[in-house]
């Protein structure tokens, strides 16, 4: 295995350890350890930032250590990774700039925050999907042969 793989996978496996970590266990822990709501909704949506500004980082550095080779020389596993990367990029993106800040402006102005947060929730859940495929895939590239 060269070098370029195990960085991806190492990349891979940072993105869905901290997307994991994040959402069902640091988020979970701060609604029932801070003293109201409000408070731990306003420090989950600062992680969350946080953990969308990791997330792109990693996307763009898979990327780049995937596209460093011809795209026929990958491996079919490794093509189905950058499939995998892209799409959750664009979840990434997609719940930091089109559903938090209508998150934000539901509770503030009384708007349904419930439908806000329960598809931001399924964006997130997707995004962790696509990082875990991400994972899945590299690694399994990596053990057939060369990603």
């Amino acid at each position: 295995m060269d070098t370029r793989s195990r960085i991806s996978i190492l990349l891979a496996a940072l993105w869905w350890g901290s997307l994991s970590a994040l959402g069902f266990l640091v988020v979970p822990l701060l609604f029932v350890h801070l003293p109201n709501p409000a408070a731990a909704g306003a420090m989950a949506a600062k992680l969350f930032t946080a953990q969308t500004w990791l997330s792109i980082t990693c996307a763009f550095l898979l990327l780049m250590a995937l596209k460093g080779k011809e795209v026929s020389a990958l491996s079919p596993s490794a093509q189905a990774a950058m499939k995998y990367v892209v799409a959750g990029l664009f979840l990434a993106v997609l719940v930091e700039f089109g559903v938090s800040p209508r998150i934000v402006n539901a509770r503030a102005e009384g708007g349904n925050l419930k439908l806000w947060h329960g598809l931001g929730t399924a964006l997130y859940v997707a995004q962790w999907l696509a990082a875990g495929w991400t994972l899945w895939c590299l690694s399994r590239a990596t053990k057939a042969g060369d990603a």
